[in-house]
């Protein structure tokens, strides 16, 4: 197990060029030349930028807490939630919709997580902080991004380095807060007109969190990251990035019966982008990418081990452990071509990612071989087009065809009481044929300075990992001594297919800015996670349903005086299983944030005030892989406020405090409390964090 002193010698072991750099910098500050100034304002909420599409700068500071992972930095945009189970590591939940709906990418890769419970989620692997620009696409309105992505695309990216001569640029900062918050980011890179050499890295540690009763909830993580980027730019139009990054990091979680005790990742990556090819030919661009996660979860390490059946599976009385790993490999090549008012951009992409596993009493496990469960691979080609049929309007197109294959590896199929029969499925493949695609039409209002939009998406998605084998092997009758198994859901889980309505309007002018996004959703085949007690053990299975779906973000501002600018968004989501007549469970409730901020000269200041519904749509034992719903939740209200100076146009201070008023609250989309850690047997959501302070301090050269 890493511990913090470990985590922290490892990652300056990692990181001998930014050591070096720093060293460097600081002994030439005082004749460093900067005019760049650094922006006082500390991000509370995130508004739609274009039809559709949210775009932001992931460096600047946040509140609440700014982020430690991918999940809690997209919290800040509206329509985004997280399934929480403790302090770090939640699940991007979008419009209600959950896991491989919503598909993240780094640098146009993705990084795909092992745990059949998804406690390492794709997310977790995401230091949001590292990424020179977070971009939201809303719904299926674009196919450039692999299959799937039904409820959104996420892409974190990061651009080439600009030296027009030979030069460094450092950007870091440290923050400190409550519960020993500690967070460490550098970003620093050297080079000139033709290439650079760019290093990131980051710490993050806190402790366990103290909720608005003063009551400990287990918590604690410490994780870090780091990564290289070698480019060369020989001219202006032609970009090769070689890239290469690692990390790791553990962490307790007061809902799950098993702690993360290694969240090992490495990367690699290849991309080159040309532009200016000829007078229609304009860009062509392609890439590899290779990403692993190793990930180790137990009950021993981070916490005293249960020596009873009821804290978890009865296998599981005493020291446990699990090992999961997963190897991703892709590529992806696309172009773009342009004929005057017609913009067209196709390309191919694949994918192939295998999941392997072993466990066992305490480190017994690992005296185990490693052994296969299951492969995945998918090839597709796409096309996507923008036709301006005249200056106020324009037509957005595209559509993907993907080829999948799924292949059970496993040979034997076991119960959580020991029991175990040959598996059915073993050594068999599945293999589909899915279509994508969408159009959409744009307006821009001549009357008022406005764009509105109306766009029709459809997208299949092939099942994932999680939906395919991490549902229980439930016995035939449920008995203790089965003699059989219910077909498994690689058996019978049918691709799901969604068709959706999108729609809104823009409007900015002078210091008035509105925007709306609404939309309407039709899926057939929804991949619904049933599950159902069995004697001392929750199992769960997964069956296809339809359903429906609606809901819409709204936001604006208002710079209604000098220096003071109002902020406010709502966000709601809706859906009804219409299969069963019922709410589809683990919809977030209907949440509106409000600011006000002063900004002037050097200094700014902002509060934040988060209002959250209460939650009666619910169908409980019903869910997804992670959670599902146990009953109702209630409302809260959660006031924030922040402060930030600019000490120098290459240094910023900036704090805030969290939570200000200390409310006892809990999120609706939550894990129960784990017996392990004193909980109730009744399902109790895992409460927030009480009040909390938290300083930062920013440097730019």
């Amino acid at each position: 197990m890493l511990t913090g002193k470990d985590m922290q010698k490892n990652i300056f072991k990692q990181q001998p060029l930014a050591v070096a750099v720093l060293l460097a910098l600081a002994s030439s500050l005082q004749a460093a030349e900067n005019t760049t100034y650094l922006p006082t304002t500390v991000v509370t909420g995130v508004a739609q930028q274009s039809p559709g599409v949210v775009v932001t700068d992931p460096k600047l500071p946040r509140q609440p807490v700014p982020a430690s992972d991918g999940a809690d930095y997209l919290k800040t945009i509206p329509g985004f939630s997280a399934l929480r189970s403790g302090g770090v590591n939640s699940d991007p939940v979008f419009r209600g919709m959950f896991g491989s709906r919503l598909k993240l990418l780094t640098n146009g890769g993705e990084m795909l997580g092992a745990c059949p419970s998804r406690m390492d989620s794709p997310s977790s692997y995401i230091s949001p902080e590292t990424y020179d620009k977070l971009t939201v696409i809303k719904g299926p309105q674009s196919v450039q991004w692999g299959p799937g992505n039904s409820a959104a695309t996420v892409l974190f990216e990061r651009g080439p380095e600009q030296f027009d001569e030979t030069g460094m640029r450092i950007d870091a900062n440290v923050l400190v807060g409550s519960h020993r918050r500690f967070d460490r980011n550098l970003d620093a890179a050297i080079g000139n007109s033709e290439g650079y050499v760019r290093l990131m890295g980051n710490a993050s540690k806190a402790h366990d969190y103290n909720d608005g009763d003063n009551k400990r909830v287990p918590s604690r993580w410490n994780k870090w990251n780091t990564d290289v980027a070698i480019g060369w730019t020989p001219n202006d139009d032609i970009w090769l990035e070689l890239t290469g990054g690692s990390g790791d990091g553990e962490s307790r979680y007061a809902g799950r019966g098993m702690d993360g005790t290694r969240f090992k990742r490495e990367s690699l990556g290849l991309r080159y982008k040309q532009e200016n090819l000829g007078d229609t030919w304009k860009t062509v661009e392609a890439q590899l990418y290779y990403n692993y996660a190793d990930h180790i979860m137990d009950n021993y390490k981070l916490r005293r081990a249960p020596d009873n059946p009821a804290a978890g599976m009865p296998m599981m009385r005493g020291p446990f452990a699990s090992q999961v790993d997963r190897r991703t490999l892709g590529a992806r090549l696309k172009s773009s071509w342009q004929w005057g008012r017609f913009e067209l951009i196709a390309g191919v992409d694949a994918q192939k990612n295998e999941h392997r596993a072993r466990k066992g009493p305490a480190e017994h496990y690992k005296q185990q071989s490693r052994v296969k469960d299951a492969e995945f691979s998918q090839w597709g080609g796409f096309v996507e087009s923008t036709w301006t049929l005249n200056p106020a309007d324009r037509i957005v197109s595209g559509a993907r065809l993907d080829r999948h294959a799924a292949k059970d590896k496993r040979a034997a199929l076991c119960t959580g009481m020991g029991a175990c029969l040959d598996n059915p499925t073993a050594e068999k493949t599945r293999n589909k044929t899915l279509p994508s695609g969408f159009a959409r039409y744009e307006h821009d209002l001549s009357s008022v300075p406005a764009t509105a939009y109306v766009g029709l998406g459809h997208s299949q998605r092939f099942p994932d990992y999680w939906e395919l084998f991490s549902a229980s092997s439930t016995p035939i009758g449920g008995g203790m001594n089965p003699t059989g198994f219910e077909p498994t859901a690689f058996a019978t889980a049918k691709p799901e297919k969604t068709t959706q309505l999108d729609f809104g309007v823009q409007y900015a002018q002078g210091p008035v800015e509105v925007w709306a996004s609404g939309y309407a959703g039709w899926i057939r085949d929804y991949m619904l996670f049933d599950y159902r007690q069995g004697g001392m053990m929750v199992m769960s299975s997964v069956r296809n349903v339809n359903a429906r779906i609606m809901g819409a973000e709204i936001g604006g501002s208002h710079r209604f005086a000098p220096g003071w600018k109002a902020d406010a968004s709502l966000a709601y989501a809706w859906g009804k299983n219409t299969t069963d007549g019922r709410a589809l469970p683990q919809m977030p409730p209907l949440e509106a944030r409000f600011s006000l901020g002063y900004e002037q000269g050097d200094w700014s200041s902002a509060a934040l005030w988060r209002l959250v519904r209460a939650q009666n749509r619910t169908d409980n034992m019903k869910g997804n892989v992670t959670g599902k719903d146990f009953g109702p939740s209630s409302g809260f209200g959660v006031f924030s406020f922040n402060s930030a100076y600019r000490l120098s146009s290459n240094w910023k201070l900036s704090a805030g405090i969290d939570n200000l008023f200390n409310k006892k609250y809990s999120e609706h989309l939550n894990l129960a409390g784990n017996a392990g850690f004193g909980y109730p047997d009744d399902p109790t959501r895992v409460n927030e964090q009480g009040r909390t302070w938290w300083t930062r301090i920013d440097m730019s050269f």
